[in-house]
């Protein structure tokens, strides 16, 4: 196989809105990871575990299952979940626990390119979301699209997201939601695009904003398939 010449080599950085006339680029992103388990009636071991182990990571109990719990693990490092993070749940207490792997999701942090503060976007941002104490009530799902969505043309593909965006958006500055998308491009057992968090201090509007992005054209006509859904409360998140 031939090598590809420096000037060609591909750039796979993420990247912001320049500055000053310089490309924001980093090659740092945040990876998310959510396990599901059951047979958990009680969790004050699994705190003390979680706690001891140093990861940065979200307990959540399973509002769809009366013994189910959630683990939340991030990292810059996708290494760290082949690594520390797999020797943790593969110890006691959950290793004795009965693990749901079609609730397994798993994914990146990514940029659009306009994005003033590249790294705050990309790796504080999400982080503080997911373990902000007055937002516990969490929503977690995949969500595939349709292969021609992305055949649309640019000024489609911006109206388009451009609606979905605003929806969001107006939860978000009424205090309602706000969320963390992850891309999974290949990531995910089941060919999903991405994985979406919506996080809020209460259940009821995360469900509405569900609900209103039904009526959107993303959602209307792209999107091939969303869920499983997983809802959980946090009930011990990793310190800011």
């Amino acid at each position: 196989m031939r090598s590809t010449p420096k000037d060609q080599t591909l750039d796979l950085r993420e990247k912001g809105k320049p500055i000053n006339g310089q490309v924001q680029a980093s090659n740092r992103r945040l990876y998310m990871q959510l396990h599901v388990f059951e047979n958990c009636p009680r969790t004050n071991t699994l705190v003390d575990a979680l706690c001891e182990s140093g990861v940065d990571a979200v307990l959540y109990v399973d509002l769809n299952h009366p013994s189910g719990v959630g683990i939340l693990t991030l990292s810059e490092s996708p290494e760290a979940f082949a690594g520390e993070i797999r020797t943790l749940l593969n110890a006691r207490p959950f290793a004795e626990l009965q693990h749901i792997p079609d609730l397994t999701m798993f994914g990146r942090t990514y940029a659009h390119g306009y994005e003033p503060d590249l790294e705050e976007t990309l790796l504080r941002k999400p982080r503080r979301k997911v373990l902000d104490p007055d937002w516990p009530w969490a929503v977690w799902y995949p969500l595939r699209r349709k292969p021609e969505f992305g055949l649309l043309s640019g000024e489609d593909l911006r109206g388009i997201l451009g609606e979905h965006a605003r929806v969001g958006r107006a939860y978000a500055e009424a205090g309602f939601a706000q969320d963390v998308r992850l891309a999974c491009y290949g990531l995910d057992r089941n060919d999903n695009d991405f994985v979406i968090g919506l996080l809020g201090p209460e259940l009821h509007p995360l469900s509405h904003v569900v609900q209103e992005m039904r009526k959107t054209r993303q959602t209307a006509q792209y999107v091939q398939s969303l869920g499983p859904f997983f809802v959980g409360k946090a009930i011990w998140q990793s310190p800011l």
